[in-house]
């Protein structure tokens, strides 16, 4: 974060200085935390008050570590303790401190002057955001979310860590209700909108796919205002996604293996958990692009990249280099190997559409055997026994020589697939050496609550 002064942050957050702290080394900051355990000297603390703790109590503590500058909602406890400790620091009072973080984010970010990405979808947009990354980066020193950090909290955080080194950011944005896609990106005021597909996760809360199509589109109310025009790039589905559906006042270009797709993606080539190769054609220039990423989805994913940096004057063989590096974050079909076997560690998180796609890639690999270890789907509505079913008639069809079913749920994968179940991770467990032998490739997937890292760790030792 380039440094900014206390008058900038007061100013932009819309708060009320209420206690200012000595010295002129303590009249700006150069980051911002809200976990207490990583605030250091020159940071500001935003104080979140949430379910379960009230992030003002852990003030007096990042206080002692050197913090001088707090964003806070309420003076109550904090301010006694830091006076019992003889302490004065800057403390910034606002109504709500993730709102004026988010307030002070969308300050910041436009202070920047930087092209900027905004990437959602029902699957696959952190991978998105992360090729996009890799494209952009053969031309620019660009920005990206911290982690998976993709929300109303994590956004804005992963935005203060741009400096003026950043030249484009390319930022993710997660939902799982209505409004939340639209408050993101007035954060963000993209000039580039990203929607990877339209499926059916968050179906719970957004009722039905047209539910989710409705809040993924809010991406598109920030897109028309850029300074330079605006451009928003989607897979084609010919339901969803389509020209006439998505059209605004913004350029459309779309991907995919359609005659109507600008960029157009053909002759995929599957190397399983090794990657995938593609042609990509765009104005009548054809390359052949090579992603060390597996799963034939991915062609799709990588082609949204390689159009967002043609947007940003990225050529197509420069986008090809850059995917050709590409590293997916987190526990996205990241290969593991064992001491025997070798592991797909897929767990960061499933729907229906993203469980089939690793199963299409471990059915792909080259082993001695096949194991799929998949666990429960969350926030899937009313259908979620069929298409936990589904899945698993999927499995039975595709080149798998074993399916375990580790949850409640997962019974009904276990039934489509007629594979093995397990009420929970503990029980299979004690028995994973019944179910798995040396030369194994093992896919690991399910939803995040399901903490199946923990199996991921067990296979590690195998």
């Amino acid at each position: 974060m380039r440094k900014t002064t206390i008058e900038e942050i007061i100013a932009a957050a819309g708060g009320s200085l209420i206690q200012r702290a000595p010295g002129p080394e303590a009249q700006a900051i150069t980051g911002v935390k809200h976990d207490s355990r990583e605030v250091e000297e020159g940071d500001m603390f935003v104080a979140v008050v949430g379910e379960n703790q009230d992030g003002h109590r852990y003030i007096p503590q990042v206080a002692a570590r050197g913090c001088r500058t707090v964003l806070v909602s309420h003076r109550e406890g904090w301010m006694e303790e830091l006076a019992g400790m003889g302490m004065s620091i800057n403390a910034i009072l606002v109504e709500d401190t993730v709102a004026a973080a988010g307030r002070l984010a969308k300050w910041y970010l436009e202070s920047l002057n930087i092209p900027r990405v905004a990437v959602t979808g029902s699957v696959g947009k952190t991978s998105t955001r992360d090729m996009i990354y890799y494209v952009l980066s053969e031309k620019y020193s660009c920005g990206r979310n911290l982690k998976n950090y993709n929300n109303n909290i994590g956004l804005p955080l992963s935005i203060f860590r741009f400096d003026s080194s950043t030249q484009t950011a390319v930022l993710e944005m997660g939902m799982d209700a209505f409004g939340e896609i639209e408050y993101l990106s007035d954060i963000v005021q993209p000039r580039i909108g990203v929607i990877t597909n339209i499926g059916v996760a968050h179906m719970e809360k957004l009722g039905s796919r047209e539910g989710i199509f409705r809040a993924k589109m809010e991406i598109t109310k920030n897109i028309a205002g850029s300074r330079d025009g605006g451009t928003l790039i989607y897979a084609g589905d010919n339901e969803f996604l389509t020209r006439e559906r998505t059209a605004g006042d913004y350029c459309q270009l779309e991907v995919g293996s359609g005659p109507e797709a600008d960029f157009k993606i053909s002759d995929v080539d599957d190397f399983g958990i090794e990657g995938i190769e593609f042609n990509v054609e765009y104005q009548g220039e054809s390359a052949k692009a090579r992603l060390p990423v597996p799963g034939v989805h991915n062609a799709t994913n990588a082609g949204l990249a390689l159009a967002v940096g043609k947007c940003l004057g990225v050529s197509l063989q420069e986008g090809i280099a850059g995917l050709a590096k590409a590293e997916l974050t987190g526990s996205r079909l990241k290969k593991i190997q064992g001491k025997s076997i070798t592991i797909i560690d897929d767990t960061y998180n499933a729907n229906p559409d993203s469980m089939k796609s690793a199963i299409d890639v471990l059915a792909r690999s080259r082993a001695a055997r096949r194991i799929a270890i998949l666990g429960d789907m969350f926030e899937l509505g009313e259908n979620t026994a069929a298409q936990h079913r589904e899945v698993g008639e999927h499995a039975a069809l595709m080149n798998i020589d074993e399916v375990i079913c580790i949850g409640a749920l997962a019974g009904e994968i276990a039934a489509g697939a007629s594979g093995i179940h397990f009420p929970d991770k503990e029980s299979f467990i004690k028995v994973i050496d019944e179910y798995i032998a040396p030369g194994d490739l093992v896919l690991v997937k399910a939803s995040r609550g399901m903490k199946m890292e923990e199996i991921v760790s067990e296979l590690e030792e195998k």
